[in-house]
């Protein structure tokens, strides 16, 4: 019989297992390459494959934007009108 702690529990069980954790790695690669087959037919794939593919930021652009919105010259509200359209464009085509 195994011994004992104060809370009932044998001394050489390993309470800080994660069950995530279990898995072979073979069963772990198993679950990624699926996860990777069905990314571009889920929702959230196109998503992300739509991201992936935008521009790098352009620094001097947006330190020129943000100078022209202190200086209040940018007329915000009609370039996000242009914007968001563009965006929506975009997802429904």
């Amino acid at each position: 019989m195994p011994n004992n702690d104060s809370n009932r529990r044998p001394k050489n069980e390993n309470c800080d297992i994660n069950p995530v954790e279990t898995g072979s790695a073979a069963d772990k690669d198993l679950i990624m390459e699926q996860i990777l087959e069905n990314i571009n037919t889920t929702p959230i794939g196109q998503v992300l494959k739509m991201i992936a593919s935008l521009p790098e930021v352009r620094k001097e652009k947006v330190l020129d934007v943000r100078r022209q919105l202190t200086e209040g010259r940018y007329d915000l509200n009609e370039r996000l009108d242009v914007a968001v359209d563009k965006f929506l464009e975009q997802l429904t085509a």
